[in-house]
């Protein structure tokens, strides 16, 4: 198998270290190096329709839910991972792009209701099939079995790292 960056900083670590197992370090080291590059290949994806990573987060938490396409705000920032104010931040842009438009939340006074518009809507479909694409030419290395095979064993990381925290 051919050897990449990750291996020649193994290499040099059991050298100097012989007595450490870097194998977990070889997969962290690979993970991150890879969130960089899915994060670049992501925004490269969405540059044709004019929208930023943060935009197809927020209008896809909200396309995702099924009509009516709405979300109170709070949720929507748990959806995203974001505060309160970053996505107040967020839906303001959304909205005076015409993606999105506030309403109060009947069920709460004090909220905002986020909804997702025409424009939005469709702004969204293609950009889902752009990330695909993209998504599908990264991993073009690796049969389907192998992806299958590669989001278990990442899905077991992730969640035993959640019951961590």
């Amino acid at each position: 198998m051919k050897k990449d960056a990750v291996d020649d900083i193994l290499e040099q670590w059991s050298e100097e270290r012989p007595e450490l197992d870097t194998a977990s370090l070889g997969v962290v080291i690979r993970v991150m190096s890879l969130y960089r590059a899915f994060v670049r290949q992501a925004t490269g994806a969405l540059e044709p329709l004019g929208l930023e990573l943060f935009e197809y987060d927020v209008l896809s938490a909200l396309r995702r839910q099924g009509k009516p396409y709405a979300l109170p705000a709070t949720r929507l920032a748990g959806a995203t991972g974001l505060s309160s104010g970053a996505m107040t931040n967020r839906v303001d842009r959304l909205e005076e792009r015409g993606f999105v438009r506030r309403r109060p939340d009947r069920k709460d006074r004090r909220g905002v209701v986020v909804l997702l518009t025409a424009s939005g809507r469709r702004a969204i479909d293609k950009a889902i099939q752009l990330r695909l694409d993209a998504a599908d030419e990264s991993l073009r290395s690796i049969n389907s079995k192998e992806r299958k095979e590669l989001a278990a064993l990442l899905r077991k990381v992730r969640l035993a790292g959640e019951e961590h925290q």
